[in-house]
């Protein structure tokens, strides 16, 4: 299964489809690969939480926030740069453009942590307080 890498997303090729025709070969096949995933479910839900120092505590909406706003700010500071490199319509610098690469990938950076910790969430991999109303 191999990962194809665009731009800013990476998306998974299909599973592997058996083209024996044995519907009971290919039954006990796919009870196989479930279990394999279920046992990268169980891993992850594990191991993540105890690699980022939550133990049993909670991911809150505070942890999102705070990568929200890192992200926006890094693409604010990334495009803000842009337009003033640009001001003059002069030809960017090497050191000019390779700044702005720097920029841009923490931009994509921080907005990929943002959804790798949203994804952890949506799987279950984290458990999630939401704020509590008061």
């Amino acid at each position: 299964m191999g990962t194809m890498m665009s731009a800013r997303t990476r998306s998974r090729g299909d599973h592997f489809e058996p083209s024996d025709s044995d519907p009971q070969e290919q039954r006990r096949l796919r009870g196989h690969l479930e279990q394999i995933d279920y046992t990268a479910f169980l891993s992850n839900r594990e191991v993540i939480p105890q690699v980022m120092g939550l133990g049993a505590n909670h991911t809150e909406p505070a942890a999102f926030q705070r990568l929200a706003v890192a992200a926006a700010t890094a693409r604010g500071r990334w495009i803000a740069e842009a337009l003033r490199l640009t001001e003059q319509g002069h030809a960017v610098s090497t050191h000019d453009a390779e700044r702005l690469v720097a920029m841009r990938t923490t931009y994509e950076e921080l907005t990929e942590a943002y959804e790798g910790l949203r994804r952890m969430v949506e799987r279950g991999y984290l458990p999630y307080r939401a704020a509590e109303k008061g």
